[in-house]
């Protein structure tokens, strides 16, 4: 049976958030931002006005109003923008339990088998018998109900997008922003979807885009009439992956809430007050990116990883990432040498960094047994010991016990970014391993 997919996409969350909390700044150019002085003075999230100006997430603050001399920039409010999540997810209840969140301002809906809960619409389907499918008019007519109520209770914006998959629903979101509702029905989705560039297709990124249009693919249709093999010896996996989107095929289902999907890679990155200069730094502050890094990689139960990923932010805001095979593990210890290994490797003295990432990726999902080696040098106990210690933190608190390497460090034995950092799913091919920054910020 066809399905009905609706991808809703709150415009401009944070930012919007902040509207509801002060009116006053309706109209305004406002931007959400870190503390400029502590140096995480970066733009977060920003509203329609301030994009006008050029805006853009992550830029420095001063950047951002030297474009935009009138913006306002306000502190982050995160149980705000939490509560409104839930909101209109409650609203999404309403009519469908597969709700599958995309981060805190998205979520796909399958409202497949609950469109008699919507209001009563006539002519739902074109055509007959085998021929026959939603109409496109019923479709925008569904993603227009839902984008309605959302505005007239919670008095934010959503965009919407309504097909028969999620990558097709995704995309429609995407393509009216603010306030809009983009039907690609199956009728027709080669004459709306095909033109578009091929970076607007899910899961395309910039390198991945730069490598199709070496290969004269710049559009979701050239990308779709690739021939069969030629992006798996591209890409690999990921490339057939990509011709299938491009083709309609996408057969993913909508996951209830809770229900998480595979994922692929576990990362935290932090921005720092002042430039890291010296290698004990580094190391330190590494070391407390693989604490979060391998505490939210035992607490999804999905193995060990055997990828470590490092991505370091300069001074000048220039960035590189680097990564490399290790042996399957989900110890902290582990995580932060290998990620230091490759600092000293790809990182030249002196050097002033502003930010760290490190991620890892390639889990076995605990289906690789330890070897001799391993046991032996007490591999067992010691992951024994960091669960204690995720036992011990997550009942009396995270400072309650840190590392030897951080005693010195304040700042540092008290940074929990597992417990402060909010995750969103990032491309195949994101360049920095670290974890998006909260919403796509449209």
């Amino acid at each position: 049976m066809e399905r009905i997919v609706i991808h809703s996409d709150l415009n401009n969350f944070y930012a919007s958030v902040e509207r509801k909390l002060h009116p006053e700044l309706l109209g305004v150019p406002v931007a959400v931002g870190g503390d400029e002085e502590a140096r995480k003075g970066i733009i977060l999230a920003k509203s329609e006005e301030a994009k006008r100006c050029g805006v853009k997430t992550g830029e420095p603050i001063w950047q951002a109003k030297r474009k935009c001399p009138g913006l306002v920039v306000v502190p982050p409010h995160f149980k705000e923008y939490m509560k409104y999540s839930r909101l209109a997810r409650a609203i999404y209840a309403e009519y469908t339990d597969l709700i599958e969140p995309y981060g805190i301002d998205e979520c796909w809906l399958d409202v497949t088998h609950s469109t008699k809960i919507f209001p009563k619409f006539e002519g739902m389907y074109v055509g007959e018998g085998e021929n026959r499918h939603f109409a496109p008019a019923y479709l925008t007519f569904l993603g227009d109900t839902l984008r309605e109520r959302v505005k007239a209770e919670l008095g934010i914006t959503v965009s919407v997008g309504v097909s028969f998959n999620k990558v097709f629903a995704k995309l429609g979101s995407d393509l009216k922003k603010p306030d809009g509702t983009t039907a690609i029905p199956f009728t027709d989705f080669k004459t709306k979807i095909y033109p578009l560039p091929v970076s607007d297709l899910l899961f395309v990124g910039r390198a991945t885009a730069e490598k199709l249009k070496r290969r004269g693919i710049a559009t979701i249709g050239a990308l779709a009439n690739a021939p069969d093999g030629m992006l798996h010896s591209l890409l690999g996996k990921a490339g057939d992956t990509l011709v299938k989107y491009a083709r309609g095929l996408d057969d993913e289902e909508v996951r209830p809430m809770g229900e998480s999907g595979e994922l692929k890679s576990i990362g935290n990155s932090l921005t720092y007050p002042s430039d890291l200069t010296n290698l004990d730094e580094i190391k330190k502050n590494l070391y407390v990116l693989a604490e979060s890094v391998a505490a939210r990689l035992r607490e999804a139960d999905l193995g060990r990883a055997d990828t470590v990923h490092l991505w370091v932010r300069y001074s000048d805001f220039k960035s590189i990432s680097a990564q490399k095979k290790v042996r399957p593990t989900v110890l902290c210890g582990e995580i932060a040498q290998h990620a230091y290994l490759l600092f000293c490797e790809r990182v030249p003295q002196p050097f002033k960094v502003r930010a760290l990432g490190v991620t890892v990726s390639g889990f076995d999902n605990n289906l690789t047994q330890l070897t001799f080696d391993e046991v032996g040098g007490g591999y067992q106990k010691r992951e024994r010991a960091e669960r204690a210690v995720d036992a011990i933190r997550k009942k009396y608190g995270y400072s309650k016990l840190q590392r030897g390497i951080m005693a010195d460090d304040i700042l540092a034995a008290h940074n929990d970014i597992k417990g402060t950092h909010l995750i969103k799913p990032a491309k195949f091919d994101d360049t920095e391993p670290a974890p998006v920054p909260p919403p796509d910020d449209d």
